[in-house]
């Protein structure tokens, strides 16, 4: 159950979220969600009683000491609030939970009914056939006939098993919720954590849709060093390089023929919306 003393008032709040586990390949999404809590300072608003949720024999409590006294803390999923000068923002940090999925999404819900968001953004990451080379395939689907056209998003023709993230995304969009899902790929073949280059392509497109500056601080520089990493990795590798020009070419066939001016006119409007805050 999700409790607070007092729901404070909020100020157009948007709710960000991120789960542990199958959604968060790379932790690239959980990472997002830590980086925004850091530069904005967000500070712990409430969190979801984890009894119910989790089998503490398959995701364990962490033992702690704090002041020579041991603690232990419970995985859950906990929330922070951003005080912005634009807007309120909720961050949800959850590991994805081990049985009753249904009930876990309608207590966020309940949150999310109760505190006014206006938006929901959902953040994952998966493995993919993806070139490290190249930037950062973003995925962004919403089932919100206003939110696609607002974000000129798709609508998810996805089939096959889903984490946590496509339940949430899916009772959002049955109780009439504005809600994204925006899904970064990772290159498969390098799936360790962490993957900066791809936490800062999903904060960039946050960013974008928020319309709130997001400070990167030393991420960009992270991410150069995770690419300047695997591609030494590569060379050391033929058959990886090899598997990478591969991808490569079969990534380009593909911007090629997605290049359209629709698309063209529309980066090139969030790469001059960069520029002008910066």
């Amino acid at each position: 159950m999700i409790e607070w003393s007092e729901l404070p008032e909020l100020n157009r709040p948007v709710l960000v979220t991120a789960f542990e586990g199958w959604n968060d390949a790379g932790e690239a999404a959980t990472d997002a969600i830590d980086h925004l809590r850091m530069m904005w300072d967000a500070h712990p608003f409430t969190e979801i009683d984890p009894e119910d949720y989790y089998d503490f024999q398959v995701t364990r409590p962490h033992v702690s000491i704090e002041d020579d006294q041991r603690e232990i803390t419970w995985p859950t999923t906990r929330f922070f609030l951003a005080r912005l000068p634009e807007r309120d923002v909720i961050l949800a940090h959850g590991i994805e939970p081990n049985m009753r999925w249904r009930r876990f999404c309608e207590e966020i819900t309940g949150l999310i009914a109760d505190a006014d968001v206006q938006l929901v953004i959902n953040l994952g990451a998966l493995l993919a056939d993806a070139p490290h080379t190249r930037s950062v395939p973003l995925t962004a689907f919403s089932g919100h006939p206003d939110v696609v056209g607002q974000f000129a998003l798709d609508e998810s023709r996805y089939e096959g098993p889903t984490g946590i993230v496509g339940v949430l995304q899916s009772m959002c969009d049955t109780a009439q919720v504005p809600c994204v899902s925006l899904w970064a790929a990772v290159p498969h073949y390098v799936s360790s954590a962490p993957c900066p280059k791809a936490t800062l392509a999903i904060l960039s497109r946050v960013e974008d849709m928020l319309d709130v500056p997001i400070p990167m601080d030393d991420l960009p520089d992270q991410a150069a060093a995770w690419q300047r990493g695997v591609e030494e990795l590569a060379e050391e590798d033929p058959e990886i390089r090899e598997y990478v020009q591969q991808l490569e070419r079969s990534r380009d066939t593909d911007d090629l023929s997605d290049a359209s001016g629709e698309a063209i006119a529309a980066e090139f409007e969030r790469y001059l919306k960069r520029r002008s805050q910066s």
